[in-house]
């Protein structure tokens, strides 16, 4: 499955014309559009520091959350993901990411733990792409970047049946929200001693 997928999406990254390329043309580009494959597809994006951008696909990573919770398999980006577009440069960078994670997760990525692996009604790992969806919307600065890697180990976990890597992204993810509760609990206290300060 690795090298047509790997060929695929470089392929498709070397013959954009566009200036400007949608999320739904990239989706097509990248294939079947699975649980794991929709989660890298989105997360992958966040990683570039491109404005809205992470707004926009935290959305749709929450869409995608939902119907991981009722065990529905969601095989169309959301209209308003689907339609976000980025520049034809920024959209290079996400296909051949995309095909290098898949390169790499090809030569080290295996059926294992697969239990852990699974993406079932009402299963743990949609709470947690939820809840880095909610921080990934959220305005922190390059807040993103860590549940945007937690959700791409899960995503190739999924995709590979690698509990191993699963466990990474929540291992990843588990960071993210500590990070951002500090972070949240900071600015809180910097904000609270503002106001005082002033009242």
């Amino acid at each position: 499955m690795t090298p047509p997928i790997v060929r695929r999406l470089r392929d498709a990254a070397a013959t954009l014309q566009d200036e400007r390329v949608s999320m739904q043309a990239m989706a097509q580009a990248h294939g079947p559009e699975a649980h794991g494959a929709l989660l890298l597809l989105l997360a992958m994006p966040c990683l570039l520091p491109v404005p809205g951008v992470a707004t926009a696909l935290g959305m749709g990573l929450a869409v995608l959350a939902v119907a991981m919770w009722r065990g529905r398999c969601a095989s169309d980006l959301p209209k308003h993901v689907a339609a976000l577009e980025l520049p034809r440069h920024w959209a290079q960078r996400v296909l051949v990411g995309l095909a290098s994670a898949y390169a790499l997760a090809g030569r080290h990525a295996r059926a294992r733990l697969s239990h852990l692996a699974s993406a079932g009604r009402r299963s743990g790992l949609a709470l947690v792409v939820g809840m880095m969806a909610a921080i990934i919307v959220m305005p922190i600065p390059f807040g993103n970047v860590l549940p945007a890697m937690a959700l791409s180990f899960i995503g190739l976990g999924l995709v590979f049946r690698d509990g191993l890597a699963v466990l990474m992204g929540l291992l990843v993810a588990c960071l993210a929200g500590a990070v951002t509760t500090g972070l949240v609990l900071l600015a809180w206290g910097w904000g609270s001693e503002w106001i005082a300060v002033w009242v």
